[in-house]
């Protein structure tokens, strides 16, 4: 019972962390370095009641008429509460050297009271136990992301990507509301437990309800349309958070309530492994068109979002079949692989915060030779790279290998049943890995390494209050990807409470993963890059190697405009996949012998926003005021309406409808 009281001044503590900046002046550094001490010590509190949660428990908060409000924590809901109290703490930390009060007394405050009402909200989605407190601390955390990213309102890109947001995530709380009632109407409860005895067709109702409202939270397309705008709008330690953790109560969403519902048909399994596909290929493939930096990394993760829809459509086609094997494998290496983004898009995404704040532009195009001039910001930015291409011995790599396993697991006969179908998400995830190592090559080389495109005098390594957390996420992201065994328990305990009952003996995570071999594949591999480095060090002293100067191709003085750009790096790859992304040119108009100087752009804007929604609504907005024939202003008119109206809900009601 400690454990969750703790918790739950953790979230008090978190929620009210910016408003004692509030009341001091708009230029004190004191508000925020309380603001920050009031966030780590909310997230260390928070910890702390994670780890005396043993086996689950539960407090009843308040009543209302009809509902009474409860808070649970559980295996299942520790999973997610690690990330909502570790990383924004760590942005907290973050901010203080990119978003300095002194320097933004027109938008600190607000940022940091919603800042902190942001990570509040997040553990109280995570840990209600109604649908209606879920419902209220959902709409706290909308509407907090939403004041958090657009802090910098005087500037319009960022109000349009505010208000895309805002229409998106209340179109998702709207299904969110006829899920709950139904819910309601169906359970006679609002208490969030398992529900057995549900009709197939209305437990089929209920799982799209919560795929498509939990959905838009969690950036799964085509429900992405707020994400890559608000990300790269925000500032880059609000980005960290709602990458790393705001999607993930999306997730958290889904993963709970397909868990309180009855084992369904197959197409539910079908339907998440089809949607994480798409939002997998879709989304790093969006990733290799951008040049802003951020926005590259909105897509990707928008991609890494896909790979865990698909874990847990793996779990769900194992439920249905009769699978305990793919259960815990599918629903494993999703859980798994939340924890894994939790660390490394907030690295990169601070990575980011850095050189923007260093260079004063997101433009990749306009970067390059920074690891010379931030060698530090340069390994941790490798760090996450390698991480989220999932390569080894880094943390990516542990959790798509459960998801792997998983997939293929749907051909092998000796368990039962199997699903063929399923196996081809294998092929898209790994053209996923594919296009993420080429996406992350693109964005290193083009922003760390050659030559500088454009003179930056001030570009060096940020102060040891954004570097701090940056080394943090990086080591654990190095920590996890060498020891992964040390989460597979919880891993389990979470799995278990998701089938709702003990699994098999033989459903077991680490008998069937065998992880601790990826122990020693990566220290040999940590062995081996040592081991080179040293012999490369050493190599001058012995006068083995010398120094020369590199071919220069025949260009004796080569400038920064005869490099490739990133643009330029994925323009094959771009036009791979031009029939889906549907890339803008513009094409430099050359006429005569001596032309005039030209140029040649390329971009490949949202497939969904861009493409579709935008000029819908623009359609829209020009067909709709020819309606106003209907106003005429005049109050007889409205009578006239309204009279119509009535009779015809008599009528109807005479011929045995139901008005």
């Amino acid at each position: 019972m400690l454990g969750i009281w703790l918790i739950l001044a953790a979230i008090i503590l978190l929620g009210c962390s910016g408003l004692p900046g509030c009341l001091l002046p708009a230029r004190s550094a004191a508000g925020q370095r309380l603001a920050v001490l009031l966030m780590v010590l909310g997230g260390l509190v928070g910890l702390s009641g994670v780890a005396l949660v043993q086996g689950g428990g539960a407090v009843s908060a308040w009543s209302l008429p009809g509902c009474q409000l409860t808070l649970r924590v559980d295996a299942l809901s520790a999973v997610f509460l690690i990330p909502v109290f570790l990383v924004p703490a760590l942005g907290a930390v973050y901010g203080l050297g990119y978003w300095p009060q002194a320097d933004h007394p027109e938008n600190s405050r607000r940022l940091g009271l919603s800042y902190g009402l942001l990570a509040g909200a997040m553990a109280l989605v995570v840990v209600a136990a109604d649908g209606l407190l879920l419902l209220i601390a959902w709409e706290v955390m909308a509407l907090a992301a939403f004041f958090a990213a657009t802090a910098e309102e005087e500037r319009d890109e960022v109000r349009r990507a505010g208000w895309v947001y805002l229409i998106a995530t209340h179109l998702g709380t709207l299904c969110l509301i006829a899920l709950f009632a139904l819910w309601q109407r169906a359970t006679g409860s609002l208490a969030l437990a398992p529900a057995a005895g549900l009709p197939a067709e209305l437990a089929g109702v209920l799982l799209v309800l919560a795929v498509v409202g939990f959905g838009f939270k969690a950036g799964l397309m085509p429900l992405h349309v707020w994400l890559p705008g608000a990300h790269a709008n925000a500032p880059s330690h609000v980005s960290a958070v709602m990458s790393g953790v705001m999607l993930k109560m999306g997730v958290y969403g889904m993963v709970r309530m397909t868990g309180l519902l009855p084992a369904g048909a197959t197409w539910w399994g079908g339907v998440l492994l089809a949607a994480g596909a798409i939002s997998g290929v879709a989304g790093i493939a969006m990733a290799l068109g951008q040049r802003d930096l951020k926005r590259l990394l909105a897509y990707s993760s928008i991609e890494n979002i896909g790979i865990i829809a698909m874990g847990l459509g793996v779990a769900l086609l194992g439920r249905s079949l009769g699978r305990p094997d793919w259960v815990v494998l599918g629903l494993g290496g999703a859980l798994f692989h939340v924890w894994n983004h939790s660390l490394f898009k907030p690295l990169l995404f601070f990575n980011a915060g850095a050189v923007i704040h260093a260079t004063h532009t997101r433009d990749t195009d306009m970067l390059g030779g920074l690891a010379k001039t931030m060698p530090q910001t340069a390994a941790l930015f490798g760090v996450g790279a390698v991480a989220i291409c999932a390569l080894p011995p880094l943390n990516g790599f542990a959790s798509e290998w459960l998801v792997y396993l998983g997939l293929f697991r749907t051909l092998d006969p000796a368990g039962g049943a199997v699903f063929p179908a399923a196996a081809v998400a294998a092929v898209a995830l790994a053209l996923i890995g594919a296009l993420a190592v080429a996406c992350f090559v693109k964005l290193l080389g083009s922003v760390f390494l050659g030559a500088a495109r454009r003179e930056v005098l001030a570009a060096s390594d940020p102060a040891i209050s954004m570097r701090l957390p940056m080394a943090i996420a990086a080591a654990g992201c190095l920590g996890i990807g060498l020891f992964p065994w040390l989460v597979t328990p919880l891993l389990q305990r979470a799995v278990a409470v998701w089938a709702v009952g003990p699994l098999p003996p033989a459903a077991g995570l680490e008998g069937m993963a065998s992880l601790k071999w990826i122990s020693v594949f990566g220290l040999g591999l940590l062995g081996l890059a040592g081991g080179l480095l040293l012999f490369l060090r050493v190599l001058p002293r012995f006068g083995l190697r010398g120094e020369t100067g590199t071919w220069d191709c025949g260009y004796a003085r080569p400038t920064a405009r005869m490099q490739y750009t990133g643009t330029s790096f994925a323009q094959q790859l771009v036009q791979l996949f031009e029939l889906v992304l549907w890339p803008r040119h513009q094409w430099p108009a050359i006429r005569g012998l001596f032309a005039s100087p030209a140029r040649f752009a390329s971009a490949v804007p949202d497939l969904v926003l861009d493409r579709l929604v935008l000029p819908l609504f623009a359609l829209a907005g020009r067909q709709l005021p020819r309606l106003r024939i209907l106003q005429q202003g005049q109050t007889h008119h409205y009578v006239l309406y309204i009279i119509a109206v009535v009779i015809f809900l008599f009528v109807w009601g005479a011929m045995g409808g139901q008005p």
